[in-house]
């Protein structure tokens, strides 16, 4: 219990590290969404250790995350806690579907459910905390600025650009990241589980071989000892 216990931490800890990695190295915007909404892939090694450890170790892999940007937040912590509510949301939704029924239809319905909750919880806290904090933080509650970033979305005004943003940009933006994490991680998930299940099988063999060698010299001894004295 406690191997796995210290094995469920190593890979935690190595996993955020990877996040972190994903989450400051590899992003990049699209053409198609305002500049601000860049993909990155940092919450596919937090749905990985999800299915592999738990729910609770995929959770702490999105806190890590977050107390890691908000050292260095450039929306007065809006955006992380924004980011820590929607990680934790997909991370349990998935995890706990798949814990309960760990077979492919299972993986599939976990990651379909996960991406459900991952386009929604995004919406909702786009429409009530990050577009009124954003508009205020960096355009000085000036929406026609903001409006000039939205120029990609059809017929945006004062009166819409709400539900534009979210019907043209944060609900396929969203839509789009949350499958190609989730199409990754029902691929890479087997082979990865295997890998660890193997590297954790040779290491409790070893000391099997150990002791049973230790054993053959102690039996050797022992005859050892009887033939001097015969």
């Amino acid at each position: 219990m406690r191997r796995k216990q210290i094995q469920n931490i190593t890979i935690t800890a190595l996993f955020a590290g990877i996040s972190i990695i994903l989450y400051f190295y590899v992003k990049f915007p699209l053409p198609f969404f305002p500049p601000f909404l860049e993909i990155n892939f940092s919450m596919l090694p937090a749905i990985l250790i999800g299915y592999i450890a738990g729910p609770f170790y995929g959770s702490i892999v999105v806190i890590i995350r977050f107390l890691v940007k908000l050292g260095i937040t450039h929306t007065a912590g809006v955006g992380e806690i924004a980011d820590l509510l929607i990680g934790i949301s997909t991370v349990l939704v998935t995890s706990l579907i798949y814990y309960f029924k760990k077979s492919k239809k299972g993986a599939i319905l976990s990651l379909f459910i996960g991406a459900i909750v991952w386009i929604a919880t995004a919406t909702i806290f786009n429409w009530l905390l990050l577009v009124p904090t954003y508009v205020k933080l960096y355009f000085n509650n000036d929406l026609d600025k903001f409006i000039s970033v939205l120029s990609m979305i059809p017929s945006v005004n004062e009166k819409n650009y709400m539900q534009k943003y979210l019907l043209f940009a944060v609900v396929p933006f969203n839509a789009l990241l949350s499958s190609i994490v989730c199409i990754v991680t029902f691929f890479v998930y087997k082979p990865l589980s295997r890998l660890i299940k193997e590297d954790n099988q040779d290491k409790k063999r070893t000391p099997k071989i150990q002791s049973s060698i230790k054993n053959d010299k102690d039996n050797n001894i022992e005859i050892d000892v009887k033939i001097k004295k015969d």
